[in-house]
């Protein structure tokens, strides 16, 4: 099972570059842009550090390079006028979104030959392994 793990870890780092240079992006740019559709609410440049475990320093140029790149934008605060709040932006998103359609099929036609119980079995253990990856990652960066 572990060699398995491995092999799919690393299958999906060697999609993530492949993606984010299809879209002249930096991996873990578009990790944050994963990442931040999945927020319900936009982000401060402190929260996207805290989301990627990057610097406050490395997080505020990370979100200029996706400014720049049209993939968010920067609103002020409602409640702090000294803090921006960075969501997505839908003048760049179709080619992004357009970018993961033919790897979301894949990704769903893989997943056809499950019963509803393989796929909660499924749903769990991404969970699990996500907890897993999430505090091993906190781990080595306090090292």
């Amino acid at each position: 099972m572990t060699e398995a793990a491995r092999r799919q870890h690393a299958a999906y780092a060697l999609f993530n570059q492949a993606m984010a240079d299809r879209l002249g992006l930096h991996p873990t740019d578009l990790q944050c842009v994963s990442l931040l559709g999945l927020e319900p609410a936009p982000l401060t440049t402190g929260e996207i550090a805290k989301l990627t475990g990057l610097t406050s320093g490395s997080a505020t140029r990370l979100v200029d390079r996706l400014e720049r790149a049209g993939l968010v934008e920067r609103n002020p605060d409602p409640d702090d006028r000294r803090r921006t709040r960075v969501s997505l932006t839908a003048h760049r998103a179709p080619e992004a979104d357009a970018a993961w359609d033919a790897p979301a099929d894949a990704f769903a036609e893989a997943l056809e030959g499950f019963t509803d119980e393989e796929l909660a079995v499924i749903e769990r253990y991404l969970h699990r392994t996500t907890e897993v990856g999430s505090a091993q990652t906190e781990r080595l960066r306090r090292r």
